[in-house]
């Protein structure tokens, strides 16, 4: 808080604009509206340009002529809304009920004097006592008040007030931060239903009128205003963050927040891992297309925003059990489907038999896919590429299936591989060897249904990725893989995955560039 000292006021010669100021049931002024500094600020800024311009004749006789025409029309002095240290007392002006703007005018020849806007609130003629505000963007605001008053409602001014001996009827704060808003604040101390006062009132602006309160020691306001927070809706993160940080500066002195708090805080003693699973369970248990998409690009989202915060660790290990957890459970349905659907009979089973299997290896096919992906993302997908790796049942059941109801098995092996060749997951050697002998083959074979049948695929990725993983193993099954490989390719051409570039790579270290060769058999040696 900007403190309050007796000083004097320079006076200069004014010209007075009114504007029109309602006065409250109350007796007060009502809260300020921003276009009175606005304008007043424009003007100032406008007068303090043109003080640097050179002088003209013209208008200089002019100017004589009107202040002459001026001095000859005028009746009263001028209201200055200025204290001197001679008389320690203010000037007593009529009572008020329109707000006067003064702007300076600068002394001649003295190019460094500071032009000063006023502005005067309040009845003049009933207060007893004034308060002077100067602005650091060179506002100087005058409010008519009553002692009683602000005593009653500020711990502030009554400590400054007391402190007064003998009491003067001027008060002067130097450096006010927001103008504006304290003017508002000390109307408000008139008023008897603060949260009527404050209902169509922004967000921010009740902020800035907090902060003022808080300043001031004005209870009553600061508790209107923590209401009017608990009750009106934030928009944004940015607010917010904003209104939170407000709140919390308050809880540091005492004041009781947490109503508003508990918008953004829990005291709920149930674990975030039970709330997590139960969230996992209810999007993997829908069978509602568009929902279950939705959501889980959604939760994808968020976990992913999670996993950039620093204080992500103990949720990690929380997500990391439960999503293996699902992963178990849905790689267990699968496999139970699998069984189901490779029966002889299956397919001789009536439609409305059929269809929902199908229907649900896709949906569990398709949970596995969006559950590696999180685990992609929060670099704990090791466990998955061992859990897959190890499906060999689940693999051998692949070819006994049509391609339309089991291709969608072959985009976890996909994105398996992706995530392998950009890094994303670092299985050991054994695992990256066992996932190859395990699954490339039910990926070459569903590789032209992939290619076509989902909108999602991109073969040049995935052909990448799995050239990446291939070169990753020891050069000898780098060469049986390879080899295999180039078999299909010769036998289905574009219905098979293009892996030319890794044939290249493993053509060149087996025959053009053996690496460290004579100095690896001479170790040997």
């Amino acid at each position: 808080m900007a403190e309050i000292r007796l000083t004097r006021v320079e006076q200069g010669q004014t010209k007075n604009r009114n504007v029109p100021i309602a006065v409250t049931p109350e007796g007060f002024w009502c809260c300020p509206s921003p276009v009175v500094f606005q304008r007043s600020l424009k003007t100032q800024n406008h007068l303090n340009k043109s003080k640097s311009s050179p002088p003209n004749p013209s208008a200089s006789v002019q100017k004589k002529q009107t202040s002459e025409n001026e001095k000859k029309q005028g009746t009263t002095k001028p209201r200055t809304g200025l204290v001197t240290n001679d008389q320690r007392t203010c000037s007593s002006d009529a009572p008020v009920l329109n707000a006067s703007v003064s702007e300076k005018t600068p002394r001649p020849k003295i190019e460094n004097v500071p032009r000063k806007v006023s502005i005067e609130f309040g009845e003049s003629g009933t207060s007893d006592l004034k308060v002077i505000l100067l602005g650091k963007q060179g506002f100087a605001v005058k409010l008519s008040v009553h002692r009683s008053i602000l005593m009653d409602n500020s711990s502030y001014f009554a400590h400054k007030i007391s402190e007064q001996k003998p009491i003067f009827p001027c008060l002067e704060i130097d450096e006010c931060e927001d103008v504006e808003i304290y003017v508002e604040t000390v109307g408000l101390m008139y008023c008897i239903e603060l949260k009527q006062q404050l209902i169509k009132q922004s967000v921010a602006r009740v902020l800035r009128i907090l902060k003022v309160a808080e300043q001031l020691g004005f209870t009553s306001c600061i508790q209107s205003c923590l209401e009017y927070l608990e009750a009106v809706p934030w928009v944004g993160e940015e607010e917010e963050e904003k209104v939170v940080s407000s709140v919390l500066r308050l809880q540091d002195e005492g004041i009781g927040v947490t109503p508003v708090l508990k918008r953004v805080s829990s005291h709920i003693s149930k674990p975030p891992k039970d709330t997590l699973s139960y969230i996992l369970e209810l999007v993997l248990k829908s069978n509602e297309e568009r929902g279950r998409r939705e959501t889980k690009s959604i939760v994808l989202k968020l976990l992913r925003e999670n996993n950039c915060l620093p204080s992500s660790s103990g949720l990690s290990y929380l997500c990391r059990e439960t999503l293996y957890a699902s992963c178990r459970s849905c790689l267990d349905l699968l496999l139970s489907l699998f069984k189901q659907a490779a029966k002889p009979n299956f397919t001789n089973k009536p439609v409305d038999y059929g269809e929902p299997v199908v229907k649900l290896m896709a949906i569990e096919a398709d949970n596995l896919t969006w559950l590696l992906e999180i685990l992609a993302d929060w670099k704990e997908a090791d466990e998955f590429a061992v859990m897959w790796a190890r499906q060999q049942e689940l693999a051998s059941l692949h070819s006994k299936l049509p391609i339309m109801s089991r291709h969608h098995v072959s985009t976890i092996t996909a994105r398996l591989f992706v995530g392998i060749g950009r890094g994303e997951l670092l299985p050991s050697k054994d695992t990256r060897h066992l996932l190859l002998q395990t699954w490339l083959q039910p990926l070459i074979n569903d590789y032209n249904w992939l290619q076509h049948g989902s909108r999602s695929f991109d073969r040049k990725v995935v052909e990448e990725g799995i050239g990446r993983t291939i070169l990753t193993l020891p050069l000898e099954d780098q060469q049986s893989i390879l080899l295999f490989w180039l078999e299909s390719f010769l036998r289905a051409g574009d219905n098979c995955p293009n892996l030319q570039r890794a044939f290249e790579v493993w053509w060149r270290r087996t025959f053009i560039r053996p690496y460290a060769e004579s100095g690896y058999h001479q170790q040997e040696q």
